[in-house]
């Protein structure tokens, strides 16, 4: 039995599945491949993957539902694979608890990239201190600091910073943001986010990559991801 970490691969293409078997097995993983949603469930259930990757469209239902239903027991990191223009359904993805997309034709250098960061952001998540760069997060201490030198922020832009680096790589959505931070009845309301985004930019970035750098990735017109 092989000790590479296990990836769901769900895709009722044939070429697309042996691409990501080869493609996985390149970067030191192992692929389990599906070719539609229950099949996927019956494998997640016995195998424990470490992450998924799930196409949008299969032949007994969809990359969303199969999403939805693997969220109701597992918190591994889904990746959706999706066509050019179906922005609707990325972030409808995204809310039923996809942690991040790709877009077909996809480079396997990307797709790996994607992968790692989401399986990184699965461990973050437990981290006491935030690094990135000169950028120290001290989620215990609620202090934030750049080379040493400590960077006030108000309570709730150390929240929006707190949820943004703890899902290090994940692509998180307006919507999932503005709820997490503000609560559900802002969760429409994308004018606050992005001023306190642009407040919170100010305050932790700079041109100096060495020195902190761009943290803060604008996806357009569906969130915002944290990188380093």
């Amino acid at each position: 039995m092989s000790d590479r970490p296990q990836i769901l691969v769900v895709d009722d293409e044939h070429q697309i599945l042996r691409a990501l078997r080869v493609i996985l097995r390149d970067a030191g993983f192992e692929a389990l491949p599906a070719g539609g949603v229950e099949e996927a469930l019956d494998l997640a259930a016995v195998h424990s993957p470490a992450a998924a990757i799930i196409d949008l469209l299969l032949p007994d239902g969809d990359g969303i539902e199969l999403c939805r239903r693997l969220r109701e027991w597992t918190a591994i990191p889904v990746l959706l694979l999706s066509a050019v223009g179906e922005e609707e359904a990325k972030v409808r993805a995204l809310a039923a608890g996809a942690d991040d997309y790709v877009t077909k034709p996809f480079g396997p250098r990307e797709l790996v990239a994607r992968l790692e960061a989401n399986l990184r952001r699965t461990a973050t998540a437990a981290e006491a201190v935030i690094s990135a760069g000169a950028l120290s997060v001290d989620l215990a201490r609620r202090i934030v600091t750049i080379a040493g030198t400590e960077v006030h922020l108000t309570p709730t832009e150390f929240t929006l910073l707190q949820t943004l680096a703890t899902n290090r790589g994940r692509l998180l959505t307006h919507r999932e943001l503005l709820a997490t931070v503000w609560g559900q009845a802002y969760a429409e309301d994308t004018q606050v986010l992005r001023a306190h985004i642009a407040n919170l930019r100010r305050k932790i970035e700079t041109p100096d990559a060495e020195a902190g750098g761009r943290l803060i990735r604008t996806e357009s017109g569906v969130g915002y991801r944290f990188i380093s």
